[in-house]
């Protein structure tokens, strides 16, 4: 009998170790109050995507630290065996994994004694039971009404909140309206991926969302470098123009000049000759337009005789 069940073990160690060597992408998932028929169905659903693995933590964490020395990544493995959980080794991309593990659920009664996973709210209207059941209701404080020889809720009720325990009279209520308010499937608790751990809403992450993030990166980067005087990859463009424009300031105020600043400072100086020289080369005549371009001039000169002065002076 001891035999057998070393044999056994040996070969639930060489299973894991297997599929530790052949693959870098795991689901770290809880299973509470799963079944092993539900169990079965999942597997079934993953079947050539991904294998689940489920075992005793102190069998699956001696074999993580033995296989810890030859890769080292796995050791971010064991803290995470606690508790009820298994391994989903992923063959497939991990997304499709995710969304097969997130859609098999099954509907479960909400026992006493349990912490809800989701509120529960009885919805008004009938229940189809009988008037001498309303001790039920009065328990909980649920207004009711005899309709027709049958119990109606009178309005929406908020029986259990997320996070707290279902007491007996929660649920032997849901027992008698047939409500089954909670599901339950393998829940993901962290994603080993080469290495590197973290939550599986990463996942849901989009290209543009990864773009987003690292463009505000950058933009707090540059903004912290500029503010503290430290130059970075980020900051020193911003650094180059402001010094620019510090010149730029110089340069108009004083005699001194350089090549970039003297068009500006002959801007300043006579700002009429620029635009003069915009509607000039815009309104330049075409061959044979001759009689457009006289219709043109003389408003000009008028105007010219009117003002004595260009359009900014």
């Amino acid at each position: 009998m001891a035999g057998a069940e070393g044999t056994k073990k040996q070969v639930y160690f060489n299973k894991l170790v297997n599929l530790l060597e052949t693959h870098n992408k795991i689901f770290v998932v809880g299973v509470d109050n799963v079944g092993s028929n539900h169990l079965q169905k999942v597997r079934q659903a993953l079947r050539g995507k991904a294998v689940i693995l489920m075992g005793k933590n102190t069998m699956v964490r001696k074999v993580l630290r033995a296989e810890a020395a030859k890769n080292p990544d796995l050791e971010t493995l064991i803290p995470l065996v606690r508790g009820n959980v298994g391994f989903v080794f992923v063959k497939d991309d991990l997304s499709t994994v995710r969304t097969i593990l997130l859609k098999e659920k099954v509907g479960a009664a909400a026992k006493a004694g349990i912490i809800a996973p989701c509120d529960v709210t009885i919805p008004a209207g009938n229940t189809g039971m009988e008037p001498t059941m309303t001790s039920f209701f009065q328990a909980l404080n649920i207004q009711t009404k005899i309709n027709k020889g049958q119990i109606e809720i009178v309005n929406n009720v908020a029986l259990i909140k997320e996070g707290q325990k279902v007491g007996a009279s929660e649920s032997n209520l849901l027992a008698k309206l047939a409500i089954k308010p909670f599901q339950y499937g393998l829940l993901i608790r962290q994603v080993y991926d080469q290495g590197s751990v973290y939550d599986d809403k990463v996942l849901d992450l989009t290209d543009d969302d990864i773009v987003s993030k690292f463009q505000l990166g950058v933009k707090n980067i540059a903004s912290l470098g500029l503010t503290i005087g430290y130059p970075t990859i980020a900051s020193v463009p911003h650094s180059f123009l402001n010094g620019y424009k510090n010149l730029l300031a110089v340069a108009v105020s004083t005699e001194y000049s350089f090549k970039q600043a003297e068009k500006v400072k002959a801007y300043l100086a006579d700002p009429s000759a620029f635009q003069a020289a915009a509607p000039a080369a815009a309104s330049a005549p075409a061959k044979g337009a001759a009689p457009a371009a006289a219709v043109v001039e003389e408003p000009k000169e008028e105007e010219d005789e009117d003002m004595g002065l260009g359009l900014f002076d």
